[in-house]
């Protein structure tokens, strides 16, 4: 039996924060991870051929270094070794079917120059601004527990900063879409394809509730700090958290899967685990245990033999998984020439029709259907780090985030789906997307050295929280986000357990590299408020 003040269990990015914070505040900390590394979905490899460095998962980091976390974990992280790569010039575009680009720049007033329609620039700038001037309050509802007393501080300062009609238009903003923020506020294209394709980043589509808030934070943010990726690739930034989790103390547990939460009286006490040569241990928490994981796991496997209400295991056996992703990653023998070459100077473009194209690449997904004409997120992050490729190389990191995990047909109706994700299907559903970005960037073919492909079925077994290749742990739509993440009956990061934490992407703030959910509770075990 080994003791500590914390165990947290699961090291995606949640869980190395939280375990950092606690040990940097005098906790004892164990970090137990069933994978053989740490890291979750932040890893890299040379996945395609020699001298090709990939983020095999996740690569942009703007959620995180605008976050508390890094506030204040970076120097220290610094001292580790943790470098980003950034542009200060093009940071992400759109293109769309019709050949026609739209590029945002770090500086958004020359982003709003290139509109066609005047006010559309002025009301862009207007609603930069306006984050700008709630920054503080929007950002304190996405990185502070959102109870009751949350909501009535940060709605008196909305009240007072905005009157009572610009608190009212806030409100709609977040039960707006995000394809009807953009009719509503813009008469032109270019916002709408410009923004609508970051929503998937989140989890949401173009028609899910909450788009309407999120739009201006991935745009002011960007326009902000950018796209920064880890100098060297993304494990560097594991390996910067390694080195300070072990200078702080942390006992980092790998191979070692967590069995079961153990209980007595009612209060977390600490957690049985069995590594993969099947030893058995119990590590005994005297003050809380942190879990990052998937509602079902949390309350169907860890606490399978704890009483518990009825209405918590059924609200998590009902928890919602969203569409599944597939990661492709290419080595080129040199750089892509785009039609637009604006686009040559562009570290993560989106090949989108913006609402339209994205809407139904979204509905085709979620009827069961491969997509026709997917969104493709193109990265090329060899731009900001020379670093990743051989010299006059390039790559690319191409996400697809409209994908059905169990495929019922191809609205193409070109490809045969009833073996599922095999092989064939996945190659020719790869072919598809090259030739989509093809249209736009003509010697992408010639160019190809290798592909590696990274199926649904692959990213599921990749993370344990992926259920159903939906790499952001569960969908968004409202009424499984905010208030009511990941469930109605345990929505605070707190459990029915006394003591045991509920964290990850399954809990609020959702999705994304920002470490939002072990910052807040971290905060919360050592008595430090957000303000």
């Amino acid at each position: 039996m080994s003791n500590y003040d914390a165990i947290v269990i699961g090291s995606g990015i949640n869980g190395l924060v939280a375990a950092a914070v606690l040990a940097g505040r005098g906790w004892s900390v164990a970090l137990v991870e069933q994978s053989a590394e740490i890291g979750g979905f932040i890893r890299s490899e040379e996945r395609t051929l020699p001298g090709y460095t990939h983020d095999t998962f996740s690569s942009w980091h703007p959620l995180f270094v605008t976050g508390g976390a890094f506030a204040e974990l970076g120097a220290d992280l610094a001292r580790h070794g943790l470098r980003y790569s950034q542009s200060e010039g093009n940071v992400t575009a759109s293109i769309g079917a019709d050949g026609q680009a739209v590029v945002a720049t770090r500086d958004p007033s020359a982003t709003a120059e290139a509109f066609e329609n005047t006010r559309d620039r002025s009301n862009y700038l207007a609603m930069i601004d306006g984050f700008g001037e709630m920054a503080d309050v929007i950002g304190g509802l996405l990185s502070s527990e959102l109870n009751d007393s949350t909501l009535i501080g940060k709605a008196a300062l909305t009240v007072k900063r905005k009157g009572r009609g610009g608190t009212e238009r806030m409100l709609r903003d977040v039960v707006t879409s995000g394809r009807g923020f953009t009719r509503r506020t813009f008469s032109g294209w270019e916002v709408d394809r410009l923004w609508i394709p970051w929503l998937l980043h989140s989890g949401l589509g173009p028609d899910h509730a909450s788009g309407g808030m999120m739009l201006p934070v991935f745009a002011a943010t960007m326009h902000g700090v950018g796209l920064p990726v880890v100098t060297g690739g993304a494990s560097g930034f594991v390996r910067a958290f390694e080195g300070l989790l072990r200078e702080r103390g942390v006992n980092i547990v790998t191979s070692t899967s967590v069995d079961t939460i153990r209980v007595k009286g009612g209060v977390a006490v600490g957690v049985s685990t069995t590594s993969v040569e099947g030893g058995r241990q119990e590590l005994r928490a005297a003050r809380a245990v942190l879990a990052s994981v998937t509602p079902e796991a949390l309350y169907g496997k860890l606490l399978a033999r704890t009483p518990l209400p009825a209405n918590v295991r059924e609200e998590a056996k009902r928890y919602r998984f969203g569409r599944a992703a597939m990661q492709i990653h290419v080595a080129l023998s040199e750089p892509l020439c785009w039609a637009d070459d604006r686009l040559s100077e562009t570290p993560l473009v989106h090949v989108s029709d913006g609402s339209a194209s994205t809407g139904i690449a979204c509905a085709q997904a979620e009827a069961g259907l491969l997509p026709v004409d997917p969104t493709i997120v193109v990265g090329q992050q060899f731009l900001l780090d020379p670093s990743r490729v051989p010299e006059g190389a390039g790559s690319l990191w191409m996400q697809l985030q409209e994908l059905p995990y169990k495929p019922a047909g191809d609205a193409g109706g070109e490809l045969e789906t009833s073996a599922g994700w095999n092989d064939d299907l996945a190659r020719g559903y790869v072919d598809r997307v090259i030739q989509r970005v093809s249209r736009h960037a003509p010697d992408l073919e010639s160019k190809i050295l290798k592909v590696d492909i990274l199926t649904p079925h692959d990213i599921e077994a990749s993370n344990v929280n992926a259920v159903a290749g939906d790499p952001y742990s569960g969908a968004a739509d409202l009424d499984q986000n905010l208030l009511w993440r990941p469930i109605p009956s345990a929505a605070h990061h707190t459990t029915a357990i006394k003591g045991l934490w509920h964290i990850g992407a399954s809990t609020h703030p959702g999705p994304g590299l920002g470490g939002g959910s072990g910052f807040i509770v971290a905060n919360r075990l050592t008595g430090k408020k957000k303000r």
